[in-house]
């Protein structure tokens, strides 16, 4: 099937805001400052935006509430909440949108201050009813369970999980903005202290504050802006289940749909990618992503992360800003794949930045494994 958007949109402004700690401001002064440093990012203005697409933890109608904080009366507004994922997937919505010409300047939006409102990783809703009397460590438990299922059935170590860990650490510590630097071997990783057998707090994302922003416009605009525009080539989700507990397979995640769909609108597969931002909120997200995306063979994730391969000089640059396992993680941290992907593709990188990215994908998860959606992002030169 033709996909008529390929092309049609393209992200012109990135910004963030109170990455790792800010004490003393608001999620909502968090996204507000995020938004900001987008548009700047583009040369706009808060009075340009007529598309906001925004969920936040703190409030039933985020969206509304974001729009009130900015002083602005947006024509679109979408609000959808799938968790993590949902960031990556108002990608598709504005594109939509925008296409459709019901706004022309879409800001996708988010802040949290996780970190320093709580101090600890606590959620928007409490573990689902029928979960809730096993009193799991929600949502901990529920990707603990996946990998302990993906070790049971083909082999998968926990010193293999480790070894995401160590190649995420091994980004952030050429990222300036990465809230934890420090050395990471796969020892540290199986000797830290275990939270839920058998992920050890080295196998979990990060707690911290921050925000993220996206500015997005139709493609014939794009070239009016700054920095080089990426283009929107392919956006697809798949969603399997809320509860863990009814994931149909807990070695299979809807990736696996999610990204046959987006490689098949942008007309790519997974060996043209030349960067892959991953929503690596535990080890084994990254495993099975990758199996999941067509990286490597169902079953095969654990090896294919071995050895460097998905580190600084390996094959496969995989989470290059760090990802939520050692740069940021506010909670949810789907709109900091696209932000990463960018960067890339516009070769401004604050880390290591990959030489000549054409193509970048960013991927997304929200709940348990529940909701996934994958977007693949081009260069001109993909067009």
């Amino acid at each position: 099937m033709e996909n008529k958007l390929r092309g049609k949109s393209a992200i012109v402004g990135t910004g963030h805001a109170g990455l790792g700690e800010a004490p003393g401001l608001t999620a909502y002064d968090i996204m507000a400052e995020a938004g900001l440093a987008a548009l700047a990012d583009a040369q706009l203005k808060l009075s340009d935006v007529d598309g906001l697409f925004c969920t936040m933890m703190e409030d039933s109608m985020p969206a509304l509430m974001a729009a009130e904080y900015l002083g602005i009366r947006p024509r679109f507004v979408e609000g959808t909440m799938t968790g993590g994922s949902s960031f990556v997937n108002y990608i598709t919505a504005a594109t939509m949108a925008l296409a459709a010409g019901l706004c022309d300047v879409a800001l996708i939006v988010y802040g949290s201050n996780q970190r320093s409102g709580s101090g600890k990783l606590v959620t928007a809703s409490r573990p689902p009813p029928y979960e809730q009397i096993y009193r799991p460590r929600y949502p901990i438990s529920a990707y603990a369970l996946a990998a302990a299922r993906h070790m049971h059935e083909f082999g998968t170590t926990r010193e293999q999980l480790a070894d995401v860990a160590v190649a995420a650490r091994a980004w952030a510590q050429h990222n300036p903005e990465a809230f934890e630097r420090g050395d990471l071997t796969r020892e540290d990783v199986l000797a830290a202290r275990m939270v839920s057998d058998p992920l050890t707090v080295r196998d979990c994302c990060l707690v911290t504050d921050g925000g993220g922003a996206i500015v997005m416009v139709r493609s014939e605009r794009a070239r009016d802006f700054p920095k080089p525009p990426v283009y929107v080539l392919g956006c697809a989700a798949e969603s399997t289940h809320r509860q863990i507990s009814q994931m149909p397979d807990f070695t299979v995640t809807a990736a696996r749909e999610s990204g046959v769909r987006a490689f098949a609108a942008a007309g790519v597969s997974p060996s043209d990618i030349d960067v892959v931002e991953l929503y690596d909120a535990f080890t084994i997200n990254t495993i099975l992503f990758l199996e999941d995306l067509g990286f490597c063979k169902k079953g095969e994730g654990g090896a294919f992360v071995e050895g460097g391969r998905i580190a600084p000089g390996g094959e496969l640059p995989v989470n290059t800003n760090g990802g939520g396992l050692s740069c940021v993680h506010p909670g949810m941290y789907g709109i900091f794949t696209v932000i990463e992907a960018t960067r890339q593709i516009r070769g401004d990188a604050p880390g290591l930045q990959i030489a000549n990215v054409d193509l970048a994908l960013a991927h997304g998860n929200g709940g348990t494994l529940s909701s996934q959606v994958t977007a693949i992002l081009g260069s001109e030169n993909t067009l």
